[in-house]
């Protein structure tokens, strides 16, 4: 499988299908494709695994590409401005942020993980719920901003505002931690708590949270009043 990443920050990932070749995605992620390809909505892995999609943000049913002659294309994109990226599943298992998932190759698992804390599950930004991406095979993840991907070393630590991890490999150790004292905590902008990323293993930090965007939007949007 072929694929490029084009745009700037309203990407496409543009996946190249030989014949017998198969991609899947979540529902609403299909831009385009090529007149020779075939889409069909599958429940991958039966009812409970949908199921366990359906509550990590993903859809209940999968889209299954195959081309029907020849080397077809589709074209996946994200519904917010922001990044695309591309993870080597195969290299080792990823957590990715609730909603995160865009589509994989069929060797790709998507499950859901629990938060191992209740602290990173009610204050961590993302909830009790992530998504896990194993097997082996490329996956695409879509997040809201610009991507910084950062690579710790075993025990270096990364504070990180609350919501904008946007993914991490298996590696890394997930929790929350005070942000600093009351005065900090209450007029710093940042809340009560940060997630602390620590080492080793990549960690995926966006530029602006969904929360911090629709934040942005709401006194520009049009009233009753206005």
């Amino acid at each position: 499988m072929k694929y490029t990443i084009t745009g700037d920050n309203l990407q496409f990932v543009n996946v190249e299908l030989q014949p017998g070749e198969e991609l899947h995605s979540v529902a609403g992620a299909m831009a385009y494709m090529t007149g020779n390809m075939r889409m069909e909505a599958v429940m991958e892995g039966g009812f409970m695994s949908g199921l366990k999609r359906s509550l990590t943000g993903s859809s209940l049913f999968l889209l299954k590409y195959k081309s029907e002659s020849g080397v077809g294309v589709v074209g996946l994109g994200g519904k917010v401005p922001g990044k695309i990226l591309d993870i080597d599943v195969g290299k080792g298992a990823w957590i990715v942020q609730k909603t995160g998932y865009l589509g994989a190759q069929p060797t790709v698992k998507l499950d859901l993980a629990t938060q191992k804390k209740i602290g990173a599950a009610f204050f961590g930004g993302e909830g009790f719920i992530l998504q896990k991406l194993s097997g082996t095979g490329m996956a695409f993840v879509g997040a809201c901003g610009d991507l910084n991907v950062v690579e710790l070393k075993a025990g270096e630590q990364y504070k990180v505002s609350t919501a904008n991890a946007v993914a991490w490999e298996e590696s890394v150790k997930y929790d929350i931690a005070a942000a600093g004292g009351i005065k900090t905590s209450l007029f710093g902008g940042e809340g009560l708590f940060v997630t602390t990323l620590t080492g080793p293993g990549k960690v995926v930090i966006q530029s602006m949270t969904l929360q911090d965007l629709a934040a942005a939007l709401i006194p520009f949007l049009p009233t009753n009043n206005s």
